[in-house]
């Protein structure tokens, strides 16, 4: 019964990733039907960032109200209904009101998601159920342009993937009942009613929330700019760029399939120390002035391996830090903070890569990998295990 509820979590998680890389995908198309410039993606990507802030800070309310299983049922449903609204949508007016419910359900449900795999599956299992999110954002662009190869209807595209949603989502509500007598059995914990004040106050939050800040800002931008970095400033032909702009993606989702394996063994802590260490190498091969770009290239994949462990160690660790009864409260305003410095962090980069120089590239990751490694080891010092 339970290996029927961690398959569904495995397929939550899939979807989770499946609409994020849709609207880059269809743009340039979209764009040309609606008759709007290349920028306004960025608007409708705001929208869906701002209500995804929003919606994980109130999360612990509703998933309290809810429960786990009922607010990702009810989240993966708002996600399929915006969805589906996109692929009818007349107006970029109707795509920005379609935002809303988008960015509301992405974020309820992967704050209820994480903290629930938090309390009751081990390590290995949110190491790999986030490899699966990468999955489901790889495979969208697949969806979307097979789409578009027929005339160019990336209406269906939309349509394809909010069917797929919609499958989950009554997939979620036919097993409801598996995800509470899971917690029960596990001896589920009541969580405690302390809001975003009292999470704050409890000792070493903020050191946590600012580290968390510090890893999504550094691993939004390396994402985001490694093509234009490797163009703009190394010269490194388009082609080649893009290749290892994205093989930072496949080094990340390897890394995390691979950690699956050692996680438990090896602990949260010391996994966070190492995929650290790891990113801080890579930045170091980028930002080497050497002949030959072959170690700036492999810098990239190597970030990416090091970024594997951290995500999901920093999620997994904060029922043991902060107790289980808190860690609802935790892990939603953790899920902000996370999308605040990936929203907001990678756009500074861009502008002062415009207006001073690419050749920051790496040293704008090195302060927020900096600033994560400083704020994870007082965190360390000040939460005992």
């Amino acid at each position: 019964m339970f290996s029927l509820l961690l398959a569904l979590i495995y397929l939550s998680f899939i979807s989770l990733g499946l609409p994020d890389s849709l609207l880059g995908s269809a743009w340039p198309v979209m764009r040309i039907e609606f008759g709007a410039s290349l920028s306004f993606a960025g608007v409708i990507t705001m929208i869906i960032s701002g209500c995804t802030i929003v919606s994980s800070l109130m999360s612990d309310a509703i998933t309290r109200r809810l429960g786990a299983g009922l607010t990702t049922a009810v989240s993966v449903g708002m996600t399929a209904a915006a969805l589906f609204g996109f692929s009818i949508a007349d107006s970029t007016i109707a795509l920005c009101l379609l935002a809303i419910p988008y960015g509301l359900g992405a974020g309820a449900v992967d704050a209820a998601l994480n903290n629930y795999v938090a309390l009751h599956f081990s390590a290995r299992h949110m190491s790999w159920l986030h490899c699966f999110w990468g999955v489901g954002a790889s495979i969208s662009p697949f969806i979307m342009s097979a789409c578009l190869a027929q005339n160019n209807n990336w209406r269906a595209g939309y349509s394809s993937v909010s069917i797929i949603q919609l499958v989950l989502t009554l997939l979620l509500f036919a097993t409801l009942p598996i995800w509470k007598k899971k917690a029960d059995e596990d001896g589920g914990t009541e969580a405690a009613h302390i809001g975003i004040r009292g999470a704050l106050k409890i000792k070493g939050v903020p050191y946590m929330l600012l580290a968390f800040f510090g890893y999504c800002a550094m691993e939004a931008t390396v994402f985001m700019w490694a093509s234009s970095y490797l163009y703009e400033y190394r010269g490194i032909d388009v082609e080649t760029a893009a290749r290892f702009g994205s093989l930072a993606y496949l080094g990340i989702s390897a890394g995390r399939f691979l950690n699956g394996f050692i996680a438990d063994r090896v602990g949260d802590r010391r996994l966070i120390r190492i995929g650290s260490c790891v990113v801080l190498a890579g930045i170091i091969m980028v930002a080497l002035p050497l002949p030959g770009d072959m170690t700036a290239l492999a810098g990239l994949v190597i970030i990416g391996i090091g970024c594997a462990p951290i995500y999901p160690s920093i999620i997994h660790s904060t029922p043991v830090n902060f107790g289980k009864e808190n860690s609802q409260a935790i892990v939603g305003i953790q899920m902000a903070s996370a999308y605040t410095g990936s929203t907001f962090m990678p756009p500074l980069f861009g502008w002062l890569g415009e207006h001073i120089s690419m050749g920051l590239y790496p040293f704008f990751m090195a302060v927020f990998t900096l600033l994560m490694i400083v704020m994870t080891e007082r965190l360390n010092r000040v939460v005992k295990i």
